[in-house]
């Protein structure tokens, strides 16, 4: 460990510290297969650190998300979401893209973290409903939409962090002009 990571910190700085790098780890490992020495040595501090400041590795798992929750809805405006607030969770992604793939890739994969992942689904679905239901005249097309909106921004910024950022001044009309088009497929009539 080095000198710079064991030194005494304010202990918010080295909670932040401890959840950067728990993000990281449980990013890049899952939750499972991420031990609390594994987020010690990611920190540079000993796993009797990790333990003051949370006391098990669920409470930190959780806090880990939480963290990445509270960046998102202050990047979005939450709850009063508008047309910015795709910049805003592509500003966030980009900003912590661990916390962003923990929060909406790993985290949904983790039964014991299922409930909470539910919950956000949930509250997704009723701000995409809030925006979109009143333009789409079908209720069953409307439901479609605003369960499929919500997935498909969250992986399509995933897929523009895989791809390394391309034109970030573009990429938020590009998402939206996907769920424009979510959206007119769901106006949409056939005959």
């Amino acid at each position: 460990m080095s000198t710079e990571a064991t030194r005494r910190l304010p202990r918010a700085q080295r909670r932040e510290q401890i959840l950067a790098a728990a993000t990281s780890a449980f990013a890049r490992s899952g939750f499972a297969a991420t031990s609390l020495d594994d987020v010690a040595a990611e920190a540079g501090v000993t796993r009797m650190v990790v333990y003051t400041h949370f006391e098990s590795k669920t409470a930190l798992y959780r806090a880990a998300l939480d963290r990445m929750r509270s960046r998102l809805h202050t990047a979005t405006g939450a709850p009063d979401y508008d047309r910015f607030s795709v910049a805003g969770l592509l500003a966030a992604a980009t900003a912590d893209p661990a916390g962003f793939r923990l929060l909406f890739h790993h985290a949904a994969r983790e039964p014991e973290f299922r409930a909470e992942v539910d919950r956000m689904r949930a509250v997704s679905y009723q701000v995409t409903h809030r925006h979109l239901a009143p333009g789409i005249p079908d209720p069953a097309w409307a439901d479609w939409a605003c369960h499929l909106v919500p997935g498909v921004v969250h992986e399509a910024v995933i897929a523009w962090l895989d791809a390394g950022q391309p034109d970030p001044d573009t990429a938020a009309a590009r998402i939206t002009r996907v769920i424009n088009g979510i959206e007119a497929a769901a106006r949409a009539t056939f005959r």
